[in-house]
Formats: structure tokens, sequence, C-alpha cells
């Protein structure tokens, strides 16, 4: 059924409406659809290469949307959608670890979360249902969803299609090295700062 999924997400790369597919996608991605959007985003940027910032632009805005309706299912509909999709994702008895995750590091919860490959819908439903400070999450959105997208379209703007391949195969080893590039930046800053 995921490889029906993720094939009629990729057939929307041909289509003139691909796009809108992308908003789409990257909107529910963010508060319950299982495909990432990476898969259409990358397939569009292949594509057209030139179009590539575009398309990474398209995708950030839906995800942070995306996400901004994820925090709502869970600070107002927690009980009645937000646990199911959680569940229906087997994370339930991560919902804890994820809400001491929060009150401990707060933003960077959040933004290791919308960059990473870990399930950024399940830290949105979450950050709504515990609360967390609407403007920091909507910042931290921002910024690592940003980077997510703009990495990868920015790389196919820059290399063309060849650099398929290496994103396919490296995109986790590139997420950890940003978060900890990241980390490690914020750190030099509060240092200096």
């Amino acid at each position: 059924m995921l490889r029906k999924l993720y094939d009629w997400v990729l057939h929307w790369a041909e289509t003139s409406y691909g796009s809108w597919a992308l908003f789409v996608l990257a909107f529910c991605e963010s508060s319950f659809f299982p495909i990432p959007p990476d898969v259409l985003l990358i397939a569009l940027a292949i594509a057209v290469p030139g179009n590539a910032l575009r398309y990474a632009l398209i995708c950030s805005a839906g995800s942070v949307l995306g996400g901004c309706f994820g925090y709502i299912i869970g600070w107002q509909f927690m009980a009645s959608i937000g646990e199911r999709i959680i569940e229906f994702y087997g994370l339930m008895d991560k919902y804890q670890h994820i809400q001491d995750l929060y009150m401990k590091y707060d933003a960077w919860a959040i933004g290791i979360a919308g960059f990473t490959p870990i399930p950024y819908k399940v830290f949105t439903i979450s950050a709504g249902a515990f609360k967390i400070n609407f403007s920091v999450f909507v910042l931290a959105s921002v910024l690592s969803r940003s980077a997510r997208f703009f990495l990868v379209g920015g790389m196919i703007y820059i290399f063309g299609p060849r650099i398929q391949r290496f994103i396919d195969r490296y995109f986790d080893l590139l997420a950890v090295a940003f978060v900890i590039l990241l980390v490690a930046g914020f750190m030099v800053v509060k240092v200096l700062f």
C-alpha cells in the first residue's frame, strides 16, 4: 500500500498540477500523511532544475502551514483526532518522551524534527497538545523545514539531475550533519554573545 502511495505521489511530477500537488503533499505530510514531500520535490526539481528553488519555497510554505494545522489538531482535537494519528504511526508510547523533549529543549525539538527524518507530524500535533509557544513553534518550523527543502532544491539547482542519487543515498547522513553543525553554531553564538 505504501508503495502505491509513493507511486501516486510521484505521478504528480508528470502533470501540470505538480506545484499544487507539492504544496498539498507538504501540508498533509506535516500533520497526517505518511509520504514525505521530498519525493515529489526531487522529481519536480530534477524535471526543471531552474525551478528547484521555487519548488523548495512551495514545499516549505505548505509544510509550515501543515505544521500549524497539526498544532491545531493537538491543541484542540488531541483526544478525538491527534491520538489516532499518533497511534496510526505506532508512536503513542513515544508521546510522553516527546513531551519531555519539548520541556527540556523547546525549539530545538521542533527544529530537529523539522529537518531530520523524525516524524515531524508527531511533533506538530504534540506541540499543540503540550501548548508549546506558537511563535517559537512557527519560527523553528520555518527555519528547519526551509533548511531541509532548500538544501535539496539548492543542490539540484546547482548540480542538476546527477545529484539525485547522492541525495537519495545520503539524505539521513546529511540531515544529521546539518543538525550537528546547527547546534555547534548556536553554541558558538551563545559563548561569543
